[in-house]
Order: C-alpha cells, then sequence, then structure tokens
C-alpha cells in the first residue's frame, strides 16, 4: 500500500488559509470556571467576616490592579487601556461603571457577611431578567410573549418578598440592578473586558485607597498587616476579581450568548445551595414562594430563548 504524503495531509486540513473556517474552541469550560469562582466567592467572603465591607473592597480593588496590568501587558492590551484612558466618552462611560460595580461589591459584601445568603441568590437571579427589561427600554429591544410572561413571573416574585420578606428585598433590588446598570453601561462602552476592568480599577483607586488609609489612622486598626492570614486573603481578594472576570471575556468570544445565559444561572444557585447547607440560614415561607416564581420565570425566559435559537440554527429547505 502506498503510504500518503504528509505534507498532503497537512494541506487537507481545514484552515483560514483555504477557506474553510477552524474549528471553534470551546467556551463552556472557561464559562464553568468564572460562574463556578462566583457561585463559591461568599465561603471566601465569610472567612474576611471582620473586615467592613468597604475596607474589603478597597484591598479587593487595590490588589486587583497589579494583576489586570500584568495580564493585560501579556495580551498586549495596554495600549486599548491607554486609548480608553484618554477618550473623554470611554472615561465618562467608565467612571458609571466603576461607581456601580464598586456600590455592588459592597452591597453584596455586607450582605453575605450580614447573613443575607438568600437574598443576594435572589438578587443575581432576577438580574437577567432586569437586563432584558433594561434592554427593551434603553436599547430598543423586543419581547416575545413568553419572555413578557417571564418577567411577570418574576414580578410575582418580588411581590411574594414584599408581603414575607421586606427586609430582604432591599438587598436583592440593589443587587439586580447595580449590575444590570453596570452591565447596560459596559454594553454599550467602546472597551473589552479586561481593559475595562482596568480602567475601572484605576478609577477606583484614588477612593480604595483614601479608605485603605482611613482604616489605618483614622479608625485607628486596619485588616491588613497585622495578621498573615488575613493580610494573604486580602491579596487574595484581586486575583479571585480578574481571574473570573477574565475566563468570562474569553468565553463570551467563544459560545453563543444564549448558552452562556444558560451557564450564568450556576452562580446563583451555588449560592442558594451554600445558604441552606453551610451556613445555615433559615428559608422563610416568603422567600421560597419568591424563589418558585423566579424560578419559573427563568425556565420559561431560557427555553424561549433556546426555541428561537434552535429554530434560527435550522438550515433552509
Amino acid at each position: 500500500m502506498r503510504r500518503s504524503d504528509p505534507r498532503q495531509r497537512r494541506i487537507d486540513l481545514p484552515s483560514a488559509r483555504d477557506g474553510k473556517p477552524l474549528p471553534r474552541p470551546n467556551g463552556l469550560p472557561l464559562a464553568l470556571g468564572a460562574y463556578t469562582i462566583w457561585g463559591f466567592l461568599p465561603l471566601y467572603i465569610a472567612l474576611l467576616r471582620h473586615v467592613p465591607a468597604f475596607e474589603l473592597v478597597a484591598w479587593r480593588v487595590v490588589f486587583t490592579l497589579p494583576l489586570c496590568l500584568a495580564i493585560a501587558a501579556v495580551r498586549r492590551q495596554l495600549g486599548e487601556i491607554a486609548r480608553g484612558l484618554a477618550d473623554w466618552r470611554v472615561l465618562r462611560l467608565m467612571l458609571t461603571s466603576a461607581g456601580l460595580i464598586g456600590i455592588n461589591w459592597v452591597i453584596y459584601i455586607a450582605a453575605i457577611n450580614g447573613g443575607h445568603i438568600y437574598a443576594s441568590s435572589l438578587g443575581y437571579y432576577i438580574n437577567p431578567l432586569v437586563n432584558v427589561l433594561l434592554g427593551t427600554v434603553f436599547l430598543g429591544e423586543r419581547l416575545s410573549r413568553l419572555q413578557w410572561g417571564a418577567v411577570a413571573l418574576a414580578a410575582l416574585g418580588v411581590g411574594a418578598l414584599l408581603l414575607g420578606a421586606s427586609d430582604t428585598l432591599g438587598i436583592s433590588l440593589a443587587l439586580a440592578l447595580s449590575f444590570a446598570l453596570y452591565g447596560l453601561v459596559r454594553k454599550v462602552a467602546p472597551v473589552g473586558a479586561l481593559p475595562g476592568l482596568t480602567i475601572e480599577t484605576i478609577l477606583l483607586l484614588p477612593l480604595a485607597a483614601a479608605t485603605t488609609l482611613w482604616f489605618a489612622h483614622g479608625e485607628g486598626v486596619s485588616s491588613f498587616g497585622h495578621d498573615p492570614r488575613i493580610s494573604l486573603l486580602l491579596a487574595g481578594a484581586g486575583v479571585l476579581t480578574a481571574t473570573p472576570l477574565l475566563l468570562f471575556a474569553l468565553a463570551a468570544r467563544r459560545m453563543d450568548l444564549s448558552t452562556l445565559g444558560f451557564v450564568q444561572f450556576l452562580s446563583p444557585t451555588i449560592v442558594f445551595v451554600l445558604g441552606l447547607t453551610v451556613f445555615g440560614e433559615a428559608l422563610r415561607p416568603a422567600q421560597l414562594a419568591s424563589f418558585v416564581f423566579i424560578w419559573a420565570a427563568l425556565a420559561l425566559f431560557s427555553w424561549d430563548l433556546w426555541r428561537r435559537h434552535a429554530g434560527s440554527a435550522k438550515p433552509p429547505a
């Protein structure tokens, strides 16, 4: 039998050079990694429960910036960061997004350390539906009847909290709204995920540095530098900020948004299970009813997305 020429085999392989697209890299493991880290983040925050929320966010900013700059240097995105800082339109949007993500971080950390695990989980369950409403109002996107039905179910879930758990409703809505508005600003800002996070961190750095100095001198007690374990955990908060975002940014480029939408529910689900098991928070009837309505809304919304995606993927007859 005649052996084939190995050079011929290389020519026959699919490549961009001969007009055939290369196989698309699988982004699912990256997305699972990002949302798993975000899901288990309350366990890390609990290790720092004695650190005030404002101080923890400040150290998170301080230790995130060097890592972001290092990754940006490796990915050759320092130029994009410099251009973003020099563009006043981009800078205004980044100032807004930096404020929103800073508020979101403070509320989330305070809620976890205050024992409101379910309220935090519910906030990120509601977030995708708030995204849909913001897209309808500000971006001119249209909803199908099923998607409007999902929004109505979510509204019933919020109403259940009003009737029996109004003290936690503010936490859930604040988390959902702040992160949804953050996502809206980042959607219209002409800057990538990692450069955007780096610019936001640079803009937050003066306030973060002032906060750490205030706790060190004004309060007389700084959580960093006294206990090696606490200091190491505070430094690690920067890694836990930048790593999942980078994984998410890479996954978003390799996955369909509809598939990514399914995966995003992993994070609040993990938080919910942690509330039941590790943290042992009592689940009130009103909270359970709210979760049931939200889960039904997300199931209806996700099914409609999948149905539309499957229909658009069918080849023409």
